[in-house]
């Protein structure tokens, strides 16, 4: 005891000590040609990391099987009632968050059909919570809160071993949903206990481990790949135009009568009586535009097939 120090207190416990795991992941080994990046010029710097990111559309472009068999999951799924579920921790489960807020404004798709869940909860999307990916349990009691037989999960993680993410894909194999682990480590050892396995090769970040960057931007790319697919093939797409939309500003109330225009090649002046006609309704105002008939009967052919344009226009030509 060194003079006027304070001898510890006996009783009181040692502070816990914090696990630590040494991840073997891609992203977590060295870029050969960012070495030294803190000593380049700001140009180098970017010059490094914009060829870097080239690399990316080719490993996406590589699962494209894995990211379609993903996409057939998930129609099944939502035709059958069901829901798809992300869960996700840090950039990736922010992307999953996304993803998912977005699909509702732009394919007018019921908000109960595309589920996000991120580790930390809502407030993780603003502020880090690093600690709550590793929360395997945490991950397995919020599945097993909400998901279903027959539902699809699709698990986020960079790295393909985070343990919130992991829990979570386990408590939904338990409850027969169909699974998924979408990830930047094609070496993951998770690949073999989900349905479909997505490890994107997208090899060391420029800054060693910073899965934001590379592995972020795969994510991005498959995860709205994935998802505009999946709206495509529920026919909330025609031809290339955004028909589901919902229209909640001026700009896209005069998308709407852009798509009109487009679609039928009818005068603006036509298309905005019929998108009147049809009460703001875009389908139908667009299925009484192609195929001549009266918006009654367009509303009624969209009702007969399940709100599908190409359906509707079938019925009405036969």
């Amino acid at each position: 005891m060194t003079p006027g120090s304070v001898e510890p207190d006996k009783d009181e416990a040692a502070p816990p000590t914090r696990p630590t795991v040494r991840v073997a992941a891609p992203t977590e080994r060295r870029h050969p040609l960012s070495v030294d990046l803190d000593l380049m010029s700001t140009r180098d710097v970017l010059t490094v990391i914009n060829d870097a990111d080239r690399r990316v559309p080719a490993a996406v472009a590589a699962v494209l099987d894995e990211i379609a068999a993903t996409v057939d999951l998930a129609v099944a799924a939502l035709r059958g009632g069901h829901r798809v579920h992300y869960f996700g921790a840090g950039t990736s489960g922010r992307l999953g968050v996304l993803d998912a807020a977005e699909l509702a404004p732009t394919f007018n798709s019921p908000r109960d059909w595309f589920c996000a869940h991120l580790a930390g909860g809502p407030d993780a999307m603003l502020r880090a919570a690093e600690d709550a990916e590793d929360d395997d349990r945490g991950g397995a009691i919020e599945a097993a809160g909400c998901v279903r037989a027959g539902d699809l999960v699709v698990g986020l993680a960079a790295s393909g071993r985070t343990p919130y993410v992991l829990g979570a894909l386990a408590a939904s194999r338990a409850t027969d949903a169909s699974t998924v682990l979408l990830c930047a480590n094609p070496e993951a050892e998770a690949a073999r206990s989900v349905d479909v396995f997505i490890g994107v090769d997208t090899g060391p970040e420029v800054v060693t481990g910073s899965t934001r960057m590379k592995a972020g931007t795969a994510q991005k790319l498959v995860l709205n790949a994935f998802s505009t697919a999946v709206m495509v093939r529920l026919g909330r797409v025609y031809s290339n135009l955004m028909i589901d939309m919902v229209a909640t500003n001026a700009k896209l109330r005069g998308r709407m009568i852009s798509i009109l225009l487009e679609a039928t090649g009818c005068s603006e002046e036509v298309s905005r009586r019929a998108l009147g006609e049809a009460d703001g309704d875009l389908k139908t105002a667009l299925v009484s535009l192609v195929s001549g008939a009266e918006v009654a009967a367009a509303r009624a052919a969209l009702a007969r097939s399940a709100d599908q344009v190409r359906g509707a226009l079938a019925l009405l030509a036969s």
